[in-house]
């Protein structure tokens, strides 16, 4: 996959539709359509797991579940799953932003129905049989409802609740089967999709509650030791994650059978993945698991090329990708070149320090994948507005944009990533828009009023097709 190419980095819920969040109904089939006019090549999501209590798509019950709220609900009703009045009901109040709080609330309830009515349960059984890690999950998810939604380590309850086992096997059957469909659709016209795998679980999860021993905890299966990352460009305490640490001695033992399951399952998914926080590969943050900064957390020797070689056995000829931001190390790099991964480039970054920024286009490889921002960055608008009047001027300068019109710099950024030398070159929708902050993904560390961005058609329909697709002609990249 690695050609000259360019794309676009929109989540599935970020896209347009009448329930509550986008999904693998016409929108995405629509956006698909966008995609190969434009002549871009790429569509970058974030993770497809089922996200936590804050709507993070990072941190979840299972690192081998999927989002329920992607499935397609006309579809179901198409199927006769069901009902009109149950699809009329399911319609949004806003299309605006994700009804995270409505989705939560009504959308599993609306998905057990169409479970019980759905009969082909050969085609559910034959499908856990290929992902057992899944089944997996759908067993935890049951166990965890027949224990009021405890934590796991708290469960006094083995019998499982038959219905909410059910309907997680049929959600999780669903959405590869709509899932698929939309895959082959992108894949038909030339556009590969690039997915986003969290480099740790969450302590209160199906992969945790099935293998505590890959992870490093006590005896009561409390952590002895949690995630994060020290302070820097984003959050001044650092970040404290509060996941769990893998044992990774232990994980070496049967050449990383987990992590190889895990990636095998993931570009199932994708046509290629990317590694979020690959530099805790080759060294991950440890932070006392009673801190509630990250400030005092340490630096150890993570698994390294041992784990990179099982990864690349089990996943083939598809693409992975080296997220190799933040506080990088030389042993980092090193370990990104030894690995063959292309790492990333960020241009919001570029002009935090001298000429020899590696964020900066003039100096990137081809074998990288650069980026206006990522999700946890603010939108390019919002960052000409942020920055300083000499960064900006800086900034300008260098994509030959010599007014003083913020809104006419779009353009220009967007051809000086265009022209670098990066084999890949990856635009949020916000900055293909140019929208403002309000419009901003996440921002790391704040844990609540994240990820409910949305897109409808009709600002898709201000972007106009043709000339982005006569720049990535004009550029090699389409």
């Amino acid at each position: 996959m690695m050609k000259r190419t360019s794309g676009v980095l929109m989540h599935v819920s970020s896209l347009w539709g009448e329930y509550s969040e986008g999904s693998f109904g016409k929108a995405a089939y629509e956006w698909i359509d966008f995609l190969s006019d434009c002549g871009f090549g790429v569509w970058q999501t974030l993770p497809f797991c089922l996200p936590d209590d804050v709507n993070s798509p990072y941190k979840s019950y299972s690192a081998f579940s999927t989002n329920p709220y992607f499935i397609d609900v006309p579809s179901l009703y198409e199927e006769g799953l069901i009902t009109r009045s149950e699809l009329e009901g399911a319609k949004q109040a806003s299309p605006y932003i994700c009804e995270f709080r409505r989705l939560n609330s009504e959308r599993m309830r609306l998905l057990s129905k169409a479970a019980s009515r759905f009969t082909e349960t050969e085609k559910i059984d034959a499908f856990m049989e290929k992902h057992p890690r899944t089944e997996e999950f759908c067993k935890f998810m049951a166990l965890r409802a027949a224990n009021d939604d405890r934590p796991w380590h708290e469960w006094t309850c083995d019998v499982l609740c038959e219905n909410t086992l059910r309907t997680w096997r049929f959600v999780q059957y669903k959405f590869f089967e709509q899932w698929m469909k939309v895959k082959k659709y992108a894949n038909d016209r030339g556009i590969s999709i690039i997915g986003d795998i969290p480099i740790y679980v969450s302590l209160d999860s199906a992969d945790v509650w099935a293998s505590p021993e890959l992870f490093q905890l006590d005896e009561k299966y409390n952590p002895t030791g949690v995630a994060g990352v020290p302070p820097d460009y984003f959050a001044e305490d650092g970040q404290l994650w509060g996941n769990p640490l893998y044992d990774w001695d232990k994980m070496t033992e049967d050449n990383f059978a987990w992590w190889r399951e895990r990636i095998s399952f993931m570009t199932e998914l994708f046509d290629g993945v990317r590694i979020d926080h690959f530099r805790g590969l080759e060294s991950y943050f440890n932070i006392p698991a009673t801190d509630t900064t990250a400030k005092n957390g340490k630096w150890v020797k993570g698994p390294g090329m041992a784990l990179i070689k099982a990864l690349k056995e089990a996943c083939g000829d598809k693409l992975l990708i080296a997220e190799d931001l933040g506080d990088i190390t030389p042993e980092v790099y090193e370990l990104v070149k030894e690995s063959g991964f292309p790492g990333m480039k960020v241009f919001q970054f570029a002009f935090l320090g001298g000429s020899d920024s590696p964020h900066l286009p003039h100096n990137y490889p081809s074998n990288c994948i650069a980026y206006t921002g990522t999700h946890d960055n603010e939108t390019m608008l919002g960052y000409i507005w942020e920055v300083d009047g000499a960064t900006r001027r800086k900034m300008f300068d260098y994509c030959g944009y010599y007014g003083d019109n913020w809104d006419e710099s779009r353009l220009p950024i967007i051809l000086t990533l265009l022209r670098s030398h990066a084999d890949t070159v990856i635009f949020p929708i916000q900055d293909l828009l140019f929208y403002g902050r309000d419009t901003r993904l996440n921002i790391p560390g704040k844990g609540e009023g994240n990820w409910g961005f949305r897109i409808t058609k009709a600002q898709v329909e201000t972007i106009d097709r043709r000339e982005l697709r006569y720049y990535n002609e004009l550029y090699g990249r389409s």
